[in-house]
């Protein structure tokens, strides 16, 4: 131990000494190490971490095993249950079970403003047994009981988070008691649970709770406690001691049968009644809790880990470099050590400190860099109208990265070089003066090596970066069928009102026209799903009066009159939704190119009718196809053109008292968006204070669904344009080294009559044939990595040699431009001078 804190003592010297050698490792060092920390930090809040609960490990999922012949209504992206089949499975717990408890959960966005206004609270409706089967105890107060959570409870309190407390009620130690406005409904808080609970959904924290029941109350309109087809009840349960997951679903699987049959809904469509009786429950493990971001950003997270691997390489191998030119300078020093009786192991021990130090610093530094670095991923990802939450408080497995890829540094850059100065013989070292040609030789092709790898992964890391960049761009220049810039959704809520459903059409009929009447306010139409918001409604479809052609599957949309010539869709033939279309005519629609084409329409179908499927809230019905649009995109810009079916929101017999407009600005309007969002929210108000508005600008919420792409294109950019700097410093280093080393043969060279040019050559010459080594090394590279990437690519394919070429290009112009200054000064060299040289 004395020897080891000797050794590092010794290498802080000799780092301060140099300062400038230290300052370039250790930023190297903290920019690889911080950007592998801040990617890790990612994958490991959305994908690895388990929740901070008790004994999250025995936590299990409940879901169906299968979904075939599922119908109804998905409410969350994750396998939901029915309040029916939850309040079935919950009852029929028992001793002989596999489960210690039982919890659901579902989210819900509450407003917190008591007007007109909207101040969203993301909420949670849960179980009695919520807080107590994950083990979280109160901070202040009490959670919720199953005497909570009862049919008719209406609203018995809600319990609010940590930084719902701080945030909202200033951390008042007297919270407890004190009222909310929730949904223009006032509730007591009951508790406040503690600061490391932010619920079971990774990316999404919770600022209060209530019970299931309360939804009666806290919905004006849609009760889904009854409701056998609305699937919007996540369910997990704590399995006993001794139970697993294998032994609990055979469990539930015996079960299943029984509660199915209980819980049949009596709308279930009478064609798949037999699917629902043969669903089965299973248990899935659920320690890391349930996140949709797992799905999206699991992937491109690991790519980018890659990624920040290469730069770290990268950087290492520079740092390689740096470091044998310093052990050459002290060859003469480590050769009189072994004259005189030092081991080799010694001296190989004493170098290697150096490298500890740079490489302990280079990761303080760089999980410094990670904690800013990861904030700012999330916010990116988060966008201004989602906020995203994750917890990056570094854990066990994050120090232990960073500890392990800081070791993996040190071992790269530091013992290579060890070895390498240690192993020469003194007598050829004290011979020679330090400079023997073998050695020369020797070391210079270890430098070469290191220069040309870190060409081949800086061209895999450009190839990566304008593969991504390419496929962003070509998604953003997708026709999309529609018009994506100067449309304002505007959502509403007029469920305070009381409207009853038969005048809750004309209603906003009325009120579109008087916003469609404000000046700036090119057009208004009404629609219920927006394309691309990621909302969709399937069914099946054929031909009326071919019952036995194929069923094709179909999208479906509903939309107002004017919503078509809002969108900047292409009425094809037939007419838009008007006056005619109302609950009482005939049921028609609108649709696109690719439904009527796949459903043997031919090129005009207006006029043709086409049959729906039964669905829980309506019977199977026929439609008259009255117009037939242009071909759009529905879910994804990423998608082939669907089938889509419009049908008129004027024909909805039993409207919601919700409405979302599109408000589509006139393109002679020149003032802000803002101006307009004022004028409607004026409007609304004149017509009730007691509707709630709120707003959105539509290629926003486009942008957000493209926020995977952007994160791959930015920082395969940033780590490209940084690999490709570093890869450029560590060639001049060479190039450098080289030019001082052949100083005397250069000088020859000239008084045997080489002028400028030539020199210039044969320097540029060397710095070429490393560049295309590592040109050839890294293109195999590059096709491999487009091949692992392709899923996320769009528009482009992997092998793309236009692609490789511009990434080869420019890797080429940077490395030649790196390597000019070294020849230029050999170029400069006075012949005399040069020939002294030892």
């Amino acid at each position: 131990m004395w020897m080891l804190l000797k050794d590092l003592r010794y290498a802080l010297r000799l780092l301060r000494n140099s300062p400038g050698f230290t300052a370039v490792a250790v930023l190297s060092l903290a920019l690889g190490i911080g950007a592998n920390v801040a990617i890790f930090q990612l994958l490991d809040a959305v994908r690895l971490r388990t929740l901070p609960v008790k004994e999250p490990q025995k936590l299990a999922t409940v879901q169906l095993a299968d979904r075939t012949g599922w119908r109804g209504n998905q409410a969350t992206p994750y396998e939901a249950l029915t309040n029916p089949i939850w309040e079935r499975f919950r009852d029929s717990q028992d001793a002989s079970g596999p489960f210690t408890g039982v919890l659901a959960w579902a989210n819900n966005d509450f407003n917190l403003a008591p007007g007109g206004e909207v101040r969203l609270a993301r909420g949670l409706f849960v179980s009695g047994d919520f807080f107590r089967v994950l083990g979280v105890q109160p901070l202040q107060g009490r959670v919720f009981t199953p005497a909570d959570d009862r049919k008719g409870c209406g609203l018995p309190g809600a319990v609010i988070s940590y930084k719902f407390w701080q945030r909202e009620l200033g951390g008042d130690a007297a919270a407890v008691g004190r009222k909310l406005t929730l949904n223009s409904q006032s509730v007591e808080i009951l508790g406040v649970t503690p600061a490391d609970f932010s619920g079971v959904e990774i990316g999404r924290s919770y600022d209060l709770a209530v019970p299931i029941c309360s939804q009666a109350v806290l919905w004006s309109d849609g009760n889904w406690l009854n409701e056998g087809t609305t699937w919007w009840l996540n369910v997990m349960g704590r399995l006993k001691p001794g139970w697993t997951l294998r032994k609990a679903n055979a469990e539930l699987r015996a079960g299943s049968a029984s509660l199915f049959e209980a819980t049949l809904p009596g709308n279930y469509p009478a064609i798949n009644v037999k699917d629902y009786l043969r669903f089965k429950l299973e248990a899935a493990p659920a320690k890391t809790g349930m996140s949709a971001l797992r799905t999206q950003y699991t992937d491109p997270l690991y790519l980018l880990l890659a990624t920040t691997g290469l730069v770290l390489l990268i950087a290492c191998s520079n740092l390689a470099n740096l470091t044998l030119a310093r052990a050459t300078a002290r060859e003469h020093e480590i050769a009189v050590r072994l004259a005189i009786g030092a081991s080799r192991g010694r001296l190989v021990r004493q170098l290697m400190a150096e490298s500890l130090l740079l490489a302990v610093a280079g990761g303080a530094c760089g999980l410094l860099l990670a904690g800013e670095l990861g904030r700012l991923l999330v916010a990116f990802l988060g966008g201004p109208g989602n906020s995203l939450f994750l917890d990056l408080q570094p854990d066990a497995g994050v120090f232990a990265f960073a500890t392990g890829i800081a070791a993996l540094t040190c071992i790269l850059f530091g013992l290579i070089p060890a070895l390498r100065a240690t192993r020469r013989d003194p007598a050829d070292v004290m011979k020679t003066g330090g400079r023997g040609m073998t050695a020369s030789r020797e070391r210079f092709g270890l430098r070469q090596t290191l220069v040309v790898s870190q060409v081949a992964f800086s061209l895999v890391l450009l190839v990566s970066a304008l593969l991504f960049s390419g496929s962003l761009r070509k998604l953003l220049e997708v026709d999309a069928g529609f018009r994506q810039n100067g449309i304002l959704i505007v959502t509403l809520d007029y469920s305070r009102l009381k409207i009853p459903v038969m005048r809750r059409t004309a209603f906003k009929h009325d009120l579109l026209q008087r916003i469609q009447a404000l000046p700036g306010a090119g057009s208004a139409g009404e629609s219920y799903l927006l394309p691309l918001s990621g909302n969709s409604t399937t069914n099946n479809v054929w031909l009326d009066g071919a019952y036995s052609a194929p069923k094709m599957e179909a999208n479906f949309g509903w939309i107002g009159g004017g919503y078509v010539k809002t969108m900047g869709m292409t009425l094809l033939a037939g007419r838009d939704f008007d006056g005619r279309d109302s609950a009482s005519s005939p049921p028609v629609a609108i649709v696109n190119q690719t439904f009527a084409r796949k459903l043997g329409l031919g090129a005009n179908p207006v006029g043709k009718r086409f049959r729906r499927e039964m669905t829980p809230s309506q019977p199977e019905t026929v439609f008259e196809i009255a117009g037939l649009v242009k071909d759009s995109k529905y879910n994804s810009l990423r998608e082939d053109f669907r089938p889509i079916a419009f049908l008129a929101t004027a024909q909805d017999t039993d409207p919601d008292p919700f409405a979302q407009f599109l408000v589509r600005i006139d393109a002679r309007f020149d003032g802000p968006l803002a101006d307009v969002t004022a004028r409607v929210k004026q409007t609304v108000k004149e017509v009730s204070p007691a509707i709630i508005v709120d707003f959105r600008a539509f290629d926003e919420m486009i942008r957000e669904g493209l926020m995977r792409e952007r994160l791959m294109a930015t920082l395969s950019g940033f780590f490209g344009a940084l690999a490709a700097l570093i890869a450029a410093v560590g060639l001049y280093g060479v190039m450098s080294y080289l030019v001082v080393r052949r100083t005397n043969e250069l000088g020859i060279r000239m008084a045997l009559g080489a002028n400028r040019g030539n020199i210039v050559s044969l320097v540029l010459r060397e710095a070429a044939t490393l560049l295309l080594v590592g040109l050839a090394a890294g293109a195999v590279l590059a096709v491999a990595a487009g091949y692992a990437a392709g899923s996320l690519l769009f528009g482009l394919r992997p092998t793309d040699a236009g692609i490789l070429g511009m990434a080869a290009g420019l890797l080429a112009v940077v490395t030649i431009a790196a390597s000019y200054l070294p020849a230029w000064r050999a170029a400069r060299l006075d012949p005399f001078t040069a020939l002294r040289e030892e």
